[in-house]
């Protein structure tokens, strides 16, 4: 298994009172005990404009601490993810297939010039998970209260923009060969667990 984290801008927009890279270690972590129980081989790349972390498998008993060392040290950088950094890394080298876990944001600007264009290629290599943690107050604002004012009106329409944009991509990326986990921070972790416990209970992996 490979977890990939996006430490670039988008991974310092707040969800609640945490940055959305807070959620993304929670799950990587989750993740990663439970691929070491199952005896499945774990890297790890966090990344923006740079590598931030890389840690390469190992015995399984040096293995999580030494991922949980990497995560505990990254933080937020405020630019725009390179993902050819992670071309690079899955693409050029003579990898066997396995799962990837990307976890980034679900913001439909920058995956258009960032990961879509790079998602066919990975897909055909290996299997490939998209996960991205889902602003409530979003669904909040395309509600509209009982007394409307021109404001709410306008706030609601730009969160329904948003929410439209979001569904767009989840079906680009489905259609370019990935599976999306789109969930709330408090269901993230355990819904990015369920769907590498279900492909390992049918074979997939």
């Amino acid at each position: 298994m490979f977890c990939v984290l996006d430490t670039g801008r988008t991974s310092a927009v707040r969800i609640g009172d945490v940055p959305r890279l807070d959620a993304s270690i929670d799950a990587a972590l989750l993740l990663s005990v439970l691929a070491a129980r199952a005896d499945d081989r774990v890297d790890l790349l966090a990344l923006d404009t740079v590598v931030r972390a890389r840690v390469a498998g190992g015995g399984h008993r040096t293995q999580l601490p030494r991922l949980i060392d990497a995560l505990a040290s990254l933080e937020p950088a405020l630019a725009e993810t390179d993902y050819s950094l992670l071309g690079r890394e899955l693409l050029r080298r003579d990898r066997k297939r396995s799962l990837v876990v990307i976890f980034t944001a679900l913001d439909i600007a920058p995956m258009i010039e960032g990961l879509l264009p790079l998602l066919p290629r990975l897909a055909a290599r290996h299997k490939v998970v998209v996960a991205g943690v889902r602003d409530p107050a979003m669904a909040r604002l395309a509600t509209l209260p009982a007394e409307v004012s021109a404001a709410d009106v306008h706030a609601a329409a730009a969160a329904e923009r948003v929410l439209g944009q979001r569904d767009r991509l989840r079906d680009l990326l489905d259609r370019s060969g990935a599976t999306v986990v789109d969930a709330d921070a408090d269901t993230f972790a355990s819904k990015v667990a369920d769907v590498y416990l279900l492909l390992k209970a049918t074979g997939r992996l």
